[in-house]
C-alpha cells in the first residue's frame, strides 16, 4: 500500500461552501444599499443631480466588486466569516456617515472643543454656529420646516427663503393649486414664486416661528436660505471657507 493511500495520509480538504459565501456577499451588498437609502431619508435632496447618482452608483459598484472577493477567498470557519462580515459592515457604515457629514466633520476639525449640532455644521458658542463649504463650494445645512427635514443651500444672492416644489409637496402643500405672483431673486436670476408661511424653521439650535417663505414655480436641486433669513441674525461672515452665524 502506498503512502498516499495509507491511513495517515492527509485527507483532501472539502471545497469551500460557495452557497454561504454567496449569501454573505449578497447580504453585504444589500446592507450597503440599505445604508444609502437610510442616509437619503436623513438628508433628503442630498443626492439630487445626475452626477450625485453617478457617484452613488460608482460607490455601490465598488463595494460589490470588492466584497465579491469573499467568494474566492480561502476557506474559513463560520465564526471567522461572521467577524469579517461585521468588520466590512462597520467600515462601510463609517465611510457612508463620514462622507454624508464631511462638511460638519471639517468644521469640527477646524475648531477644537466645539460640540456637534444635529443636522448643521457645528455650534461654536452660545447662539453661534459655523458651516463649512462642501466640495461644490456651497454652504449646505439640514433644517426642519414644520417638523419636516429640508436641505437648504445658503444663497446670499437670493432675496427670500425659497422652497423647492419637491420640498413644498413633502410639507403637504398642493403645488398644483398655487398661483405664483411673487418675483424672487436668486443667484441664477429672477423666478416666480408663491407666498408661504411656515409655522417653524429650525436649524441646529436656532428656532424661528411664523417664517415667511416662497415656493418656487420651477424645480430646484435644493431649497434656498436667502437674505430674508440672514437679516434675522445679528451677523454673518464668510471667511476661509466657513460661514459664521450669530443671533
Amino acid at each position: 500500500m502506498s503512502d498516499r493511500q495509507g491511513p495517515w495520509a492527509p485527507r483532501p480538504e472539502p471545497p469551500p461552501r460557495r452557497s454561504f459565501r454567496l449569501g454573505l456577499w449578497i447580504g453585504l451588498t444589500l446592507a450597503a444599499g440599505a445604508g444609502v437609502w437610510a442616509l437619503s431619508r436623513l438628508a433628503p435632496g442630498a443626492v439630487a443631480s445626475a452626477e450625485d447618482w453617478s457617484d452613488v452608483a460608482y460607490g455601490l459598484g465598488l463595494v460589490a466588486v470588492v466584497s465579491a472577493l469573499l467568494l474566492r477567498a480561502p476557506r474559513v470557519t463560520l465564526g471567522r466569516s461572521a467577524r469579517h462580515a461585521a468588520i466590512w459592515i462597520g467600515l462601510l457604515a463609517m465611510l457612508a456617515i463620514g462622507y454624508s457629514y464631511r462638511g460638519e466633520l471639517g468644521a469640527l476639525a477646524g475648531r477644537l472643543g466645539v460640540e456637534a449640532a444635529p443636522g448643521l455644521g457645528a455650534g461654536s458658542g452660545p447662539r453661534e454656529m459655523v458651516i463649512s463649504q462642501d466640495d461644490r463650494d456651497q454652504f449646505v445645512v439640514i433644517g426642519q420646516v414644520d417638523g419636516q427635514t429640508v436641505r437648504f443651500v445658503v444663497d446670499t444672492g437670493a432675496s427670500d427663503i425659497v422652497l423647492s416644489p419637491a420640498d413644498a409637496r413633502r410639507l403637504g402643500v398642493d403645488v398644483t393649486r398655487l398661483t405664483f405672483p411673487r418675483l424672487v431673486e436668486t443667484a441664477n436670476g429672477l423666478g416666480r414664486a408663491a407666498p408661504f408661511i411656515a409655522r417653524s424653521l429650525t436649524i441646529g439650535q436656532l428656532r424661528l416661528s411664523n417664517v415667511e417663505m416662497s415656493v418656487n414655480a420651477a424645480p430646484m436641486s435644493a431649497s434656498l436660505l436667502g437674505m430674508s433669513f440672514l437679516r434675522r441674525l445679528d451677523s454673518f461672515q464668510i471667511k476661509d471657507g466657513r460661514l459664521d452665524l450669530k443671533w
